[in-house]
């Protein structure tokens, strides 16, 4: 037994316990200790993931936090976590969301109280397991069994189509996954009986195995991220989504896609991945979502639908930057992963913000917040700034990375992902504007009231995650380095 902390082991099980501690408060009478113990919870979550940061050696590429202990040893499984500088982020990530989401929710949520945030939690505890996973088999898990809490959080707590939402979400992420079971299983079978990741990486594999491979993990980390063509389900799932759902399944779950390519898909089929034919591949499919996916959102009448399509949009960034295979890029596209997390968060709270006031998503409906709600409407126009990669905001770190490793690539793939500063910029301002700007546009609006102390402490506390990202990103940087170099020169040296 290998043990060098609890520190993991905490991150993933403190929200874990917590979640079902506050399930066990009963029904909606218990509604005060529910909501109490769910934000207690989440906070001890957050807290336990500090000394991740404070205590991280950004000098090395090893895996650090390592905690290894038999699970199913008849089949070499194994208990295995650590994280390194690709990973650790953004288990900071899900537990500072995770704390915002539960605050959020405070007094929206008024049936079924203790089922709801308990879901957020037990999410919160079980994403953090596939970020911190060492051993594939235990990574599978948690990676299946984000699928229930949000599935229930759309079913139960969602619009008026939200079975239908639900159930294309939870099948079309289930469906991609079985064809990742059998590329581990297979994987399994080469390295002769393990599931860690470390044997995976040095296994010998040809050509023709890691592109069978690449494309059965691809099937379900695609449908993840989610890539253009298999995105339709996040449009709908985010319409019917309550505000909170919405906010962790753009800020959080579609990572763990993204994470699935640099984690499995880049070191483990390196001769795949470089193949001029799949990488190819894998940039024109994030090509056509952020130039194509762009147009896509800037048509659209409902205000969630647009930020929805603007997700799929920025994750095409996110693609492209792991398959141009250099340092700018790959940085690039883990800095995008954060910095959209903030972002689409913070779009999709301001959008709930309005909708618990007017109940409606339409842009059509409103028209001169300004008037009613002047804290809301600078706050929203940070965000959306930072949504069409304004420089100074955390939007504009990412892109402007992405596209200079793109330029070292084929300034032709570099001109075509800079138009997302121009779709950004026109799909999100003409929102804001005909939301916010001019007269008021209604009765309705001219009775909003502006936004009380429990919404500014969370609009807030993103407004300072997204400046202080974008004007001094080096605390996030600088823990990348030495990983996404290693990880660089690992696929350079391939396995052929």
């Amino acid at each position: 037994m290998e043990q060098t902390s609890n520190w993991l082991s905490l991150a993933i099980w403190v929200p874990i316990v917590a979640g079902f501690a506050v399930l066990a408060t009963g029904g909606d009478q218990n509604a005060r200790i529910a909501r109490a113990l769910a934000l207690l919870g989440a906070v001890a979550g957050l807290l336990v993931t500090v000394p991740l940061y404070t205590r991280f050696d950004s000098a090395t590429s090893a895996m650090q936090f390592v905690e290894r202990t038999p699970w199913i040893e008849r089949f070499n499984v194994f208990y295995h976590l650590g994280v390194d500088g690709i990973s650790m982020l953004f288990v900071l990530l899900n537990s500072f969301i995770t704390v915002l989401v539960v605050v959020a929710g405070w007094q929206v949520i008024r049936t079924r109280v203790s089922q709801y945030m308990a879901a957020f939690l037990i999410m919160s505890g079980l994403m953090n397991g596939v970020f911190a996973a060492l051993d594939a088999m235990l990574f599978y898990v948690f990676f299946e069994a984000t699928l229930i809490p949000m599935y229930l959080v759309i079913g139960v707590w969602g619009g008026p189509n939200r079975v239908y939402a639900a159930l294309k979400f939870f099948l079309y992420t289930l469906l991609g996954s079985l064809l990742m079971l059998v590329a581990f299983l297979y994987l399994y079978n080469e390295t002769g009986g393990s599931f860690a990741l470390a044997d995976w990486y040095r296994v010998p594999l040809s050509l023709e195995a890691q592109v069978w491979l690449f494309f059965a993990l691809f099937a379900a980390f695609s449908v993840k991220v989610p890539m253009w063509p298999v995105h339709t389900w996040l449009p709908d799932a985010h319409v019917e989504a309550p505000t909170g759902g919405s906010a962790v399944l753009a800020a959080i779950m579609l990572k763990l896609g993204a994470y699935g390519f640099v984690r499995f898909s880049l070191p483990i089929l390196p001769d795949a991945a470089r193949d001029p034919y799949v990488s190819g591949f894998m940039i024109t499919l994030s090509l056509v979502a952020v130039v194509y996916i762009g147009l896509v959102a800037l048509v659209q009448a409902d205000m969630k639908k647009l930020i929805a399509y603007s997700s799929v949009s920025h994750m095409g960034f996110v693609t492209l930057g792991f398959f141009i295979f250099n340092a700018y890029g790959v940085e690039g596209a883990l800095v995008q992963m954060i910095s959209h997390g903030f972002v689409s968060a913070a779009m999709f709270l301001c959008i709930g913000v309005m909708y618990d006031r007017m109940h409606s998503r339409l842009i059509a409906d409103y028209g001169g917040l300004v008037n009613t709600m002047p804290k809301f409407a600078a706050l929203m126009m940070l965000f959306a700034m930072a949504n069409s990669g304004l420089p100074a905001t955390s939007g504009f770190v990412g892109e402007f990375m992405v596209i200079m490793g793109a330029m070292q690539v084929s300034f032709w793939i570099a001109l075509c992902a800079a138009t997302t500063l121009i779709w950004g910029a026109a799909y999100t301002l003409w929102m804001y504007k005909r939301v916010i700007f001019g007269a008021v546009a209604n009765e309705r609006v001219a009775a909003l009231t502006d936004l009380d102390a429990r919404e500014l402490v969370v609009l807030g506390s993103l407004a300072v995650a997204v400046l202080g990202m974008g004007i001094y990103p080096l605390p996030l940087t600088e823990v990348m380095h030495a990983s996404v170099n290693d990880l660089l020169k690992h696929m350079a040296a391939g396995k052929l």
